[in-house]
């Protein structure tokens, strides 16, 4: 469990960095002050990053579980 944890940390700093890497290394405080403002795909601002975490890392499960399969 613990390990399932630090890796949702991982990619949720991975995809919040990856995706908004001009507005952490420009300007990081105010770009997480104004969370509440932003948004994706009609999912408000303060919930959209936890969305597509929890989404890329479903995908990651399932990708992990299918090679797991194939080579085993």
């Amino acid at each position: 469990m613990k390990k399932q944890f630090y890796m949702f940390i991982f990619m949720f700093l991975f995809l919040a960095i990856g995706m908004h890497f001009k507005q952490w290394t420009s300007h990081p405080i105010e770009h997480m002050m104004n969370i509440s403002q932003g948004g994706a795909f009609g999912i408000p601002g303060i919930i959209h990053p936890l969305v597509f975490t929890i989404l890329g890392y479903i995908v990651l499960l399932g990708l992990i579980k299918l090679f797991n399969m194939i080579f085993k």
